[in-house]
């Protein structure tokens, strides 16, 4: 299933609800930006991560700020790979 194939209402509503997420009350933009693109990352959506990499250029954000988000996504991502191996663990008889 793609966006493609949301009803024109579901596509009026989802286009509304994605706008809204770029005019929040809570972040900055700079903060904003960032949370974007380490969603972007985490989901594994290319043409999101190049959209917030294009917006934190023309916000001037710098590659350190960049590097550090993309270092958090994957600690995160490494610790839930290594929880799911070591749940897989705990049900198997390969600890015992």
């Amino acid at each position: 299933m793609s966006i493609a194939d949301l009803t024109d209402r579901q596509q009026v509503l989802y286009e509304a609800f994605y706008a809204s997420t770029h005019n929040n009350e809570c972040l900055d933009r700079r903060t904003e930006i960032l949370v974007g693109l380490s969603a972007a990352v985490a989901m594994n959506c290319k043409p999101c991560t190049q959209y917030y990499l294009t917006k934190a250029r023309d916000a001037e954000i710098d590659e350190k700020s960049i590097s550090e988000v993309l270092a958090k996504v994957m600690a995160v991502a490494a610790g839930q790979k290594r929880l799911q191996v070591q749940e897989a663990l705990n049900e198997s008889d390969i600890n015992s």
